[in-house]
Formats: C-alpha cells, structure tokens, sequence
C-alpha cells in the first residue's frame, strides 16, 4: 500500500512540475516497477526524503542542457536516465490511442491537466522524446514535429496568418515554398510578396502596415546563398515583424538563429538530421507561445509524424555531430577540388572566398555543411556524359545523408519550366548540386574526377 501511494505522490509531483515549464531532478530508490504507462509514467519511485527540488524554467533548462557538448546533446538529451525494460534506447510506442484507467482518470487529464497521451494525432511518447531532444539540439523553448519538411512549413505560416495578412519571403527559397507562399495562400486572403535574396533595402521597401512576417533559408538550394541573421532580425525588431528561418542546410551543428534573434526556425528533418536517407520529417521550433499556436492547427491538420520515423530520427540524431563533423570536412574539400579542376566553370560553397556570402558565413557559421553546387563547362549534352559516368555518386535529389548524393536541377525540380523560364531563375543546363555522404573524401573526388574527364 505505502509502494503505491509514493508512486501516486511522485506521479502526480512530476505531472503537475512538468505542466508549469519546471522541471527537477531526483535521486532514485530502485524501490517498484510500475506496469507500462503512458509514457509520462517514471519508471522507479522515489524513496523517502530523497526528492531534490531543483527549479528550472524552459529557458534555463536549455541552458543547463546547451552547457554539454553537442555530441552528448545528440545522445541524450530528451531522455529519462531510466525507461521500460531497462531499454537503453527509447521505446517505440507503437499505438494510436492511450487508455485510461477510470472515469476519475477521465476528469483529472480534461478538468485538471492530468498530463497524459490520449490520441495518436495529439501526441506520442516516442515522438515526445525526439521533440525535446530537437529543442536542446537547437536551443529553443518547445517545438512540434511533423510527417514532412513541407507539413512543418505550411503549417506554421497557415497558423500565424489570418486573411488580409501580408508576407514576405525571399525569391532563392525553395520551389515548392515559394508556390505554397505565391499561388495558395492568395486563396486565403493572404497577400506574399517575393522579394530578391541579398536585397535588404529591397526587403525593408516591401514590408507594409499588414507585413505579419519574414521568411528565408539560409544557406539556400541551390546556390547556397547565406543570410545575414543580424540584418533580419534588426528588420524584424523595427518593423514588430515576425522572423522565420529554414535552417536546413546549416544544421544546429553549424549555426544557431536563436541566437541572433530569430523567432522561429524550422528543419527538414529528413535530411542532416535523421541522416540516413530512410525518413521524412520536419520540426519548428521557437518560443512556446508561437509553437502553441502552430500545434493547435496541427493537431487539427494532422500531418503527423508515426512512432517508428521517430525512433529513426532519434537514431540518426545520436551521430549527428560526428556525420556533421565529416560533411563539413568533407564538403570543404571537395569544393576546393571542384575549384581548381579544368572541366568546372564556378563553384558555389560558402566555405570558399569565391562566394558572394562568404564573410557572413564565416562571421555567422562554423562549418559550411555538405552541399557544393557547380556549373560544368559545355552544354547539357556534357551534363548528361558527366552523370551517366558516376559510379559511387548516386544520381537522386535531398541531401544530407551518409551516401553521397547528386541532382541535376533543369531536369529534376525545374524539368516543368522551359529553358528561358528556367535560365530567369539562374537554373542553369550545366548546374549541378552535390551532396556529400561520409564516404572517404578521395574516393568522391576520384569519382567525380573520372566522370568530369569522361568522352
């Protein structure tokens, strides 16, 4: 009897901390095994007098949890130090409902804010595990993960604007954003206008009295080019705007926006993220109060993402950092091979003196990630010889994964527009964009070596 009313004390303690933003740490007593819970159910109890109550509010939290290498956020971060079965990796709770034990159980989650999962669209404890782990890796208060990159982006601009709202986005964006932004959102009442990339005062003239907020990537796909994070939130501050970065390319491990003032920033996270090349995902995240708001029309939306895909996320994220670490290396390299070879017209990679942002990169990053666009000499004919003689390079579009990875823009992402259309858009013939796993850095080069010097 005196077993279950200290796990009853200890539930409804760490329920009821958890739902004011404070967390605390405990010394546990190997004391009861509880039956599998909901996911917020620890799995030992705490022996008497052994609590140490130690307040921390969200920000502080990440703080605390930002103060560890990013490795060891990788790892960890997100997780009870004890879970079900002893398991050292997290669970995969594959159900779509939660069931409660009683009525009272009922009245106490919908009356009282009982924490507890209740349905698969609203929430998963795998799928909580990899939120909390993404908002240490980026240093942000909360966020919400969805199905897809594409769902995280849609979603949240859909649940920050009304009708007769104004945006801003940037015309180096990616393609299908950019027709989300252009053609659908008109159907709403929104009003977008697409501004140039690097044009700042352009920027400023575009923004009106209904402007509710800026939206860019940076780097950008294909020609990665960099935005200055200090110049869009100085924009955003005079103007009461909202600020919104696609960090995709950068990763958490390159760059932080949250620390130059961005309001929200979201991931595929299908790519450097997960890393495998074996899911889709996207995150946003930001303060609690804007996520609060886009989670509310997710789970309305839906587009959410299933357990599995989360344990794989949470799978990809423990080696991050290494994979991270050889892309950066990787991608320099390959890009200073690129440079120098005869057969190639330009490079673009933010890491070389040669491109146009390269001082805001090297100001604003610590490592220029792994994809290297660049224009060959020739015509398409050429481009073709040069892809049709690739032998580890795979021929496929994303990125950031451990294989190497290389797409040709005219005739994947813009094969629907004409040679004019796509040539107004720097899409060249002869553009190509690549990838880099984490293969040995001399085998892609000899590939791409042998491939450029084909007949």
């Amino acid at each position: 009897m005196r077993k279950d009313w200290i796990l009853s004390i200890r539930q409804t303690l760490s329920e009821c901390i958890r739902a004011q933003g404070i967390f605390f740490t405990c010394r546990f007593k190997r004391e009861h095994r509880p039956p599998p819970g909901n996911g917020n159910t620890p799995l030992y109890i705490l022996g008497k007098d052994e609590c140490k109550m130690k307040k921390y509010k969200t920000a502080d939290l990440h703080k605390k949890v930002r103060g560890k290498g990013i490795s060891t956020i990788s790892v960890h971060a997100g997780e009870e130090r004890f879970r079900y079965a002893d398991s050292v990796t997290t669970p995969i709770v594959q159900t779509s409902t939660y069931a409660f034990k009683n009525s009272a159980h009922i009245e106490a989650y919908t009356r009282h804010g009982h924490a507890h999962f209740e349905y698969g669209r609203y929430g998963n404890p795998t799928e909580k595990v990899a939120q909390d782990r993404l908002s240490a890796l980026c240093g942000a208060e909360d966020c919400v993960i969805f199905g897809s990159g594409m769902s995280a982006i849609t979603t949240t601009i859909l649940a920050l604007v009304k009708s007769g709202d104004h945006i801003i986005i940037t015309d180096d964006a990616y393609k299908k954003t950019l027709e989300f932004c252009s053609s659908y959102l008109q159907r709403f009442g929104v009003d977008c206008t697409i501004a140039p990339f690097g044009d700042y005062a352009g920027l400023e003239k575009s923004i009106r009295p209904s402007t509710r907020f800026i939206v860019s990537e940076s780097p950008t796909n294909p020609y990665l080019n960099i935005f200055d994070l200090e110049r869009l939130h100085d924009l955003g501050k005079r103007y009461k705007l909202l600020t919104m970065i696609d960090a995709t390319f950068s990763t958490p491990y390159n760059q932080c926006p949250f620390d130059y003032g961005i309001d929200i920033v979201l991931h595929s996270a299908t790519k450097y993220l997960a890393g495998h090349n074996d899911i889709l995902a996207g995150v946003v995240l930001g303060r609690k109060e804007l996520i609060e708001e886009i989670r509310a029309l997710h789970k309305a939306i839906g587009g959410v993402i299933d357990p599995h895909c989360c344990y794989l996320l949470l799978r990809g994220m423990k080696t991050f950092a290494l994979r991270m670490e050889k892309h950066n290396q990787t991608g320099l390299e390959v890009a200073r091979f690129l440079q120098a070879h005869p057969r190639v017209k330009r490079v673009y990679y933010p890491g070389l003196e040669s491109h146009p942002h390269h001082d805001i990169a090297k100001a604003q990053m610590t490592g220029f990630g792994g994809v290297i666009s660049f224009d060959i000499k020739g015509a398409l004919k050429d481009a073709k010889r040069f892809l049709d003689n690739l032998h580890l390079c795979y021929i496929a579009p994303s990125l950031g994964g451990v294989e190497t990875l290389i797409t040709h823009p005219a005739m994947v992402s813009y094969y629907s527009l004409n040679r004019k259309e796509r040539y107004a858009l720097g899409i060249t013939d002869t553009l190509l964009r690549l990838a880099v796993g984490i293969e040995d850095a001399s085998d892609i080069i000899a590939d791409l070596d042998q491939a450029l010097r084909a007949k």
